[in-house]
């Protein structure tokens, strides 16, 4: 019983009646009082979930993060005004727990297993080079070619330096590249590619824009390279 597990009567009991001693009373007051913040509780809560406030600290690409989260977070912010935001640009691999991230956007074919991820949309990757390099170098006919030009290669691509490529018949092609450059910003790849000093694989967000100008022209069309 109660009274035996507290060591204290809580009841005064009669043939008639019952009614709280002094410890009695002092308990239901307590028991009343936890009962109404656990309540509150819930209700607190029910309104997080129908509503997130607080601090959400987002880790993405830096390229990725000035190229096109831009345009979707003022739509996000209008549908979660009371969320704020605390957003991490940058290219290096994060540790989620103790960097204190709560969501990671990540471009990669392949993730830690620990990982609880979900995709969200496919990013295709492009090669490409400039005109003037082609014009020096020669353009790649197939993949295996590219052995024998100078690359420029993304420093933390899930599949290191190993290029993949499929023909329209299914058949993957795997090229091991010798990057005459590695960086860790798709940007400053780019930017190379445009100046001539390579071939470079990169995602098309990050080349479009210059491809759509001719600065840099696609290679090997015939074949698919990994999406991410």
């Amino acid at each position: 019983m109660l009274e035996a597990h507290l060591g204290t009567r809580l009841l005064n009991r009669t043939t008639r009646r019952l009614s709280l001693t002094d410890a009695g009373a002092e308990f239901h007051g307590r028991c009343r009082t936890i009962l109404e913040e656990i309540a509150d509780a819930e209700a607190v809560a029910g309104q997080l979930t129908a509503q997130p406030v607080g601090l959400l600290r987002i880790s993405t690409p830096l390229s990725f993060g000035i190229l096109e989260l831009g345009r979707f977070l003022p739509a996000f912010r209008a549908k979660y005004p009371k969320l704020r935001l605390d957003i991490d640009l940058s290219d290096r691999l994060v540790d989620l727990a103790n960097d204190g991230i709560d969501v990671a956007l990540r471009i990669t074919g392949r993730l830690d297993d620990n990982l609880v991820a979900r995709r969200i949309a496919l990013i295709p990757m492009v090669v490409c080079a400039s005109p003037g390099y082609l014009e020096q170098h020669g353009t790649p006919s197939s993949p295996g070619e590219l052995a024998h030009h100078a690359t420029l290669s993304f420093s933390y691509l899930w599949a290191g330096d190993e290029w993949t490529f499929t023909d329209a018949r299914g058949v993957v092609t795997r090229v091991r590249v010798d990057p005459a450059v590695h960086a860790s910003n798709g940007d400053l790849l780019r930017d190379l590619a445009i100046a001539g000093c390579g071939i470079v694989m990169q995602p098309e967000f990050i080349v479009a824009q210059e491809l759509a100008r001719g600065r840099l022209v696609p290679l090997l069309a015939d074949y698919r390279t990994m999406d991410l």
